[in-house]
């Protein structure tokens, strides 16, 4: 388990440097340049999401049950990451409702797959790595609707169409992913 904490802390750790870090953050841009930032935050953000995945099947060796899903909730965990796929395609589109509504709709998209996950994985380890995402995508959209009060930022809705290709792009690849991808990368076949 102790490579998936150690990999946890890197990645997320690294991906709150704005909420937690912000002066770090602002100092190593200042000093080194933000290209060498990005190289930095791309090193560790890799580093740490190597570690979780050389992590997690030896945590499952020594894990414990902290809960039994039900069955139901498998179709409401699919449901959950199809629209968190529409959420993540929103927020590279242009905008439209989704994006504008949501805000943030990368952040909200991760929130709901780590919800979606927790609810149909009950082994420790599951539960701290699918907890660890869902809690960090709280204190990160939390920090940033704050900062968007903050600075008064306005999110205006583009046509419809962005909302309808978000959607279309969001389904296609949540249905690859969960009929063929899931099961390829994590031999876990979600919908069965």
């Amino acid at each position: 388990m102790t490579l998936l904490i150690i990999g946890l802390i890197l990645f997320l750790g690294i991906h709150s440097t704005r909420i937690f870090f912000e002066p770090v953050r602002v100092w190593a841009i200042n000093t080194f340049g933000a290209g060498s930032w990005r190289a930095i935050y791309t090193i560790l953000s890799v580093a740490g999401l190597i570690l979780i995945v050389m992590g997690f099947s030896p945590a499952a060796e020594n894990a414990s049950v902290v809960w039994v899903p039900p069955f139901a909730l498998l179709h409401v965990s699919a449901l959950l990451t199809l629209l968190a796929f529409v959420f993540v395609a929103a927020a590279y589109l242009p905008a439209g409702r989704i994006k504008a509504n949501l805000r943030h709709p990368m952040t909200v998209g991760v929130l709901v797959w780590a919800t979606a996950h927790l609810l149909i994985n009950g082994m420790s380890h599951e539960v701290l790595l699918f907890g660890s995402i869902l809690l960090w995508s709280v204190l990160v959209l939390f920090a940033a609707l704050r900062r968007d009060r903050q600075m008064s930022l306005a999110f205006l809705a583009g046509p419809v169409r962005n909302d309808l290709l978000a959607i279309v792009i969001g389904a296609g690849v949540w249905a690859v992913f969960a009929l063929y991808a899931h099961e390829w990368l994590f031999g876990v076949a979600p919908l069965v």
